[in-house]
């Protein structure tokens, strides 16, 4: 297998959505107050600045440490990040490969989406009691998907990045569980490891996590982790480190 050179998964920058979610769970509320779809929702204005403190640490790095090609979520919060951040550094979008794949989508949520957890035990009770039975990683709402389902998906993508992006240094802009099951299939994690690795801390806004091309891994080499949920470029620029889930169904 040809693995790229390296490879930063990054989690967007904080969005309004977020904001959204955060003030309907203080207020109790049962649907998140946001009137566009969840893949239109932008970044928030502090979301654009993590984005900035993102390009600003990439311009930090030395020239052959630096991404060669972009793939984004399709999402525009996703988008608004890896354009910001190529922009703050001072690289022109013609001089890195730039893709949105939709398999690197925000997991979708069915009829769970914009419900609060007060929301979805007051409207679906029956699907409160399946995911608290099964878990979060193998419950699939009507409609959506579970953190297995996301898998596959990073399977496919991982499979895409070893065809078309041998020996790239590949930047992913994509979505919190997504960033999580980078960690579960590459690192062949169990379901409750990852959940652990979930739970310990959760994923920032704009956080860095890195793997490096490893060919002494398994029987082909692979991806090696280095370093995860690195908030360095915002702290670094004196941002807030914010760590809101997305204003999807927490489920």
């Amino acid at each position: 297998m040809s693995w790229p050179e390296k490879l930063w998964v990054v989690r967007h920058g904080e969005s309004a959505g977020n904001v959204a979610r955060d003030e309907a769970e203080a207020t109790g509320a049962e649907i998140i107050d946001i009137a566009i779809r969840d893949m239109d929702v932008p970044l928030s204005t502090l979301g654009n600045r993590q984005a900035a403190a993102l390009g600003h640490w990439l311009r930090r790095q030395p020239e052959h440490d630096r991404p060669t090609v972009i793939l984004t979520s399709p999402y525009v919060r996703a988008r608004q990040t890896a354009l910001e951040a190529l922009k703050a550094s001072g690289r022109a979008h013609d001089d890195v490969e730039h893709y949105v794949d939709e398999r690197l989508r925000e997991r979708e949520f069915g009829i769970l989406d914009r419900l609060t957890k007060p929301g979805i035990i007051a409207r679906h009770p029956e699907q409160a009691e399946h995911r608290a039975f099964l878990g979060k990683f193998y419950h699939r709402p009507p409609g959506g998907e579970s953190w297995c389902d996301v898998a596959l998906r990073v399977r496919n993508v991982l499979d895409a990045l070893c065809r078309d992006f041998a020996d790239e240094r590949v930047l992913i802009v994509t979505h919190q569980v997504v960033v999580a099951m980078f960690r579960y299939v590459l690192e062949s994690l169990t379901e409750a490891e990852i959940l652990a690795i979930s739970d310990e801390a959760p994923l920032a806004h704009c956080s860095v996590t890195t793997f490096a091309r490893d060919l002494g891994m398994g029987r082909h080499g692979g991806l090696a982790l280095q370093s995860y949920n690195v908030v360095e470029p915002l702290v670094e620029e004196h941002q807030p480190v914010t760590t809101e889930d997305d204003a999807a169904a927490v489920v």
